[in-house]
């Protein structure tokens, strides 16, 4: 290993701890969207430092995937805080808690520990079962009963 190439991934461990740390301190979305995208760029120089260091191009490739991941996730988190600061006028990271629509009341738990919604519009909505549970069968047509219930058995 050369000089050249011990200081390209010094370059690149540096970049990566300095985006982790990023990630890791700050509260704000955007400064949060940045330390990724530093992190995923020290991943970057790694890459084709080592391509470089094994005579071949799989680092180069590699880090084409790594920038196009970078684009789209920079896509999706530019789109994702646009809507947060549309509805709080904040990009603090708590308030992720807290965006929901307004005319909708949020999840409530009942006394059996299940999910449902504090309005009584949802409760005939089906309800998936716990594992291990059986579902119950709901009431069928007396006609068809019979008929289900021979080709089950």
């Amino acid at each position: 290993m050369t000089p050249e190439e011990q200081r390209f991934l010094l370059v690149g461990a540096g970049l990566f701890v300095l985006g982790a740390i990023g990630f890791i301190t700050r509260r704000n979305l955007i400064l949060m969207v940045l330390s990724a995208e530093l992190m995923l760029h020290g991943v970057s120089l790694t890459l084709v430092t080592f391509g470089r260091m094994h005579q071949t191009n799989e680092g180069q490739a590699f880090t084409i995937f790594t920038l196009t991941v970078a684009a789209c996730e920079a896509g999706l988190a530019l789109s994702l805080v646009l809507s947060l600061y549309r509805k709080s006028h904040s990009l603090d990271i708590q308030l992720w808690s807290e965006l929901r629509e307004s005319d909708l009341s949020g999840p409530v738990l009942d006394s059996f520990g299940e999910r449902g919604d504090a309005t009584s519009s949802y409760e005939n909505i089906p309800k998936l079962t716990p594992a291990g549970i059986a579902p119950k069968d709901p009431p069928r047509a007396s006609t068809s009963a019979s008929a289900t219930t021979s080709t089950r058995t």
